[in-house]
């Protein structure tokens, strides 16, 4: 448990003592090294010495004993602290384990975490032991707590009980309260989540909100109850309204908000230079987008949009660091530091040739290191989607008025159902599909009709969802029927059926919602799925967004929730789930 909490125990510390002293060698000493020291804003060259997972000198001097210490000769390279990806959501599709793999091959060394996914489908005792599991791996992952599930559920109280948000919160991996998607409940008088952002503060924990178009009135009153951070810009002039209030503003470039150049702009045309109360995040980012890096992308975008180098650098490390209280152990290259470090080529190109993770080498001269290893997902109690029962033809009876339109990628509009739904099959010649939200243990459904999601999609069926609920759309019912089965027999996934034959797959073991393939090839499957998708008839900018959402009320103007197709704006139920 001393090791878990302190990660260096008096035994490592006395070790790491002995090696500054000359007593003991280090393990790999980084010389003539030209680096950026973030506290000067400057770079300078010295001897790096690391022993085992931490920096422990840097300085001119050079080791007086070598014995089996790895010496590099670094005047070729320039080096910068591991990237943080502050505002990780390590479920899209990914998992937490290949997220950290992929990540940290491109610089990005330590990811903040959305907790959500364990929270709610883990007992407490299995999820913080997965945390403590995760945090072995080269990549260092620190974790949030969530204060609520983001949709309406059946069983939110017991799932969100006093034991466990404060077993959460008390973690000393878990380094942040939110973000805070149920804000206006606080302000409207929600005095037990209210308690739980007191305690975080308490904790000397920062609170990552969740406001967007958020008034300056409103970001005033959310600063008093203690949030400190938000991601929601998504233009110049509200990042600065952040930051004039006294915010940590976080600048979002991911694959439904790439607003992040646009932002740099802006914020230069309205006369800011002082960037040190700026992040980025890429804010879980589907497969596909991640392509083209992790936060590296987001550091050489700032780079080529004119932000000072050393400023574009501090976004992703330095400054995190210090707005987590956690830069005497990440986001700088100094004494007592973890050893997180990216070899470039250039300052201006952030994506590294060598990366070094805890003192282990994850990338080398361009070739990838990262140990090979599998996740023991099942002792954590992460296991395939177990469905025992059965779907049949009586299930898909719709008869609703009310549809769901679907007018960008997240946002859903109620609408009147004019067409006529008692059939089997719907024509082609519109995008009106039938749609059921159905309980992943067969309890209750929701049947109706979404518009705007496909015109030519046969059967599809997804278990990836933000409650792990089932989600089935098309225009036939027996396919839909056929993608059901296929999901049933896979554990979990996400399947197009046509003609009674699957056509595209992704299968999700984990919980049903993940992936447990590595992320270059879930970034292949991702790509093909999309396209299959769009040929059917999807215009938005991402299906597993759009899957993901469908239940979460943080987002207008209705939701299908585990407790009915949800109003959010007069939050009441306008149709109730079914019992089956």
């Amino acid at each position: 448990m001393t090791e878990r909490i302190y990660r260096w125990t008096k035994k490592h510390l006395r070790e790491q003592l002995a090696v500054v002293r000359g007593d003991m060698s280090p393990t790999i000493v980084l010389e003539n090294a030209t680096y950026l020291n973030s506290v000067r804003r400057q770079w300078f060259t010295a001897n790096i010495w690391i022993y085992k997972d931490r920096i422990v000198y840097v300085g001119d001097a050079f080791p007086d004993r070598v014995e089996n210490t790895e010496v590099v000769d670094c005047s070729e390279h320039y080096i910068v602290p591991g990237y943080i990806e502050h505002h990780a959501h390590p479920f899209q599709l990914y998992n937490p384990h290949s997220l950290a793999k992929y990540a940290a091959l491109r610089g990005t060394t330590t990811l903040i975490n959305d907790n959500m996914m364990f929270f709610l489908h883990l007992d407490k005792k299995k999820a913080l032991s997965a945390v403590e599991k995760l945090d072995e791996l080269p990549t260092s992952m620190y974790w949030w707590c969530r204060y609520d599930a983001q949709t309406e559920l059946e069983e939110e109280e017991e799932l969100f009980s006093n034991s466990k948000m404060k077993a959460w919160l008390e973690h000393h991996l878990v380094i942040q309260g939110g973000e805070l998607t149920s804000w206006p409940k606080v302000l409207s008088g929600d005095d037990s989540i209210l308690h739980w952002m007191q305690e975080t503060t308490r904790l000397r924990k920062p609170i990552e909100g969740h406001l967007p178009g958020a008034s300056e009135k409103t970001l005033s009153q959310m600063a008093l109850l203690g949030v400190t951070c938000d991601h929601e810009a998504i233009n110049g002039k509200e990042a600065l309204m952040r930051l004039n209030l006294g915010y940590t503003t976080s600048l979002r470039y991911s694959s439904i908000r790439p607003d992040l150049p646009k932002m740099l702009e802006e914020l230069q045309e309205l006369g800011v230079d002082d960037y040190s109360r700026v992040l980025f995040t890429t804010d879980g980012s589907t497969p596909a987008f991640y392509e083209q890096g992790v936060i590296d992308k987001l550091i050489k975008i700032a780079i080529d949009k004119g932000v000072p180098i050393v400023d574009a650098y501090a976004m992703g490390t330095y400054n995190v660091a210090r707005y987590y209280n956690i830069d005497h152990k990440l986001g700088m290259i100094a004494p007592g530091r973890m050893a997180h470090l990216n070899f470039l080529t250039k300052k201006e190109d952030p994506v590294p040739t060598s990366v070094l993770a805890k003192g282990q080498w994850i990338r080398y001269q361009g070739e990838d290191c990262y140990p090979e290893s599998t996740f023991p997902w099942e002792d954590y109690g992460v296991k395939p989607l177990d469905i025992d029962w059965e779907l049949t033809d009586d299930d898909l009876h719709f008869s609703m008025p009310l549809g769901i339109e679907l007018s960008n990628a997240v946002i859903l509009k109620p609408y009147q159902v004019s067409r006529e739904v008692t059939v089997d099959s719907l024509s082609y010649d519109h995008d009106e599909c039938f749609f059921v939200l159905i309980d992943r243990n067969g309890k209750w459904m929701i049947n109706t009709v979404i518009k705007g999601f496909a015109s030519r999609l046969s059967g599809f069926a997804s278990s990836f969802s933000n409650t792990g609920d089932i989600v089935l759309i098309g225009k036939n019912k027996k396919d839909m029927v056929v993608a059901f089965n296929a999901l049933k027999k896979a554990g979990g996934g996400m399947f197009i059926v046509e003609d009674e034959q699957v056509v595209s797959q992704i299968e999700l073991p984990l919980f049903g919602m993940l992936s447990n393939k590595p992320m270059p090839e879930l970034i292949a499957e991702h790509k093909e799925f999309v396209d299959l998708l769009r040929a059917r008839g999807y215009e938005h900018q991402d299906p597993v967004y759009t899957l993901l959402f469908f239940s979460s009320t943080h987002l207008p103007y209705i939701r299908v929730t585990q407790r009915g197709i949800y109003d959010v704006h007069k939050k009441t139920v306008l149709f109730p789930s079914i019992m089956r």
